[in-house]
C-alpha cells in the first residue's frame, strides 16, 4: 500500500472517529421517562431499547475505527487478523476499519463468531 492511500485511509478513519465520537456523545434518547399512560410507557422503553442498540452498534464501529488507526500506526494495516493475508484494497475502499479479508468476514458471519469476536476485541484491547 502506497503512503498516499495510507494518508487517504487515516483521514477518512478520522473523519469517522471524530463523527462517531459525536454520534456517542447523544445518549438523551437512552433516558427513562415515566408517563401516565401504559401505551406511552410501552413506546418509551422500545424507543428507548432501539436507541440503546444503535449505541452498542455505533460503540463496536467506532471500537473498529481505533484499532484500524492503531494498526496503522503499527505498520499492520490492511493485513486480516485471522489469516495474515493482506485485504483486498477494494474491501479496504469499501470498509475502511474491516479487520478482516472477505473470506475470513464470510466464515466469521457463517460461524458462532466467537472465535473471531475473541480474536477481534483481545486486538482492540
Amino acid at each position: 500500500m502506497t503512503k498516499t492511500e495510507l494518508k487517504r485511509f487515516r483521514k477518512i478513519l478520522e473523519e469517522k472517529q471524530a463523527e462517531l465520537a459525536r454520534v456517542l456523545r447523544n445518549r438523551e434518547a437512552i433516558a427513562i421517562e415515566k408517563s401516565a399512560d401504559a401505551l406511552d410507557e410501552v413506546q418509551n422503553a422500545a424507543e428507548r431499547e432501539l436507541a440503546i442498540r444503535n449505541l452498542d452498534r455505533e460503540s463496536n464501529l467506532l471500537r473498529l475505527v481505533k484499532l484500524a488507526l492503531r494498526r496503522m500506526d503499527e505498520g499492520t494495516y490492511g493485513t486480516c487478523l485471522h489469516c495474515e493475508e493482506e485485504i483486498n484494497p477494494k474491501r479496504l475502499k469499501a470498509v475502511p476499519w474491516t479487520p478482516y479479508c472477505i473470506t475470513c468476514q464470510e466464515l466469521a458471519d457463517r460461524s458462532d463468531n466467537a472465535e473471531f469476536l475473541d480474536e477481534l476485541m483481545m486486538n482492540a484491547a
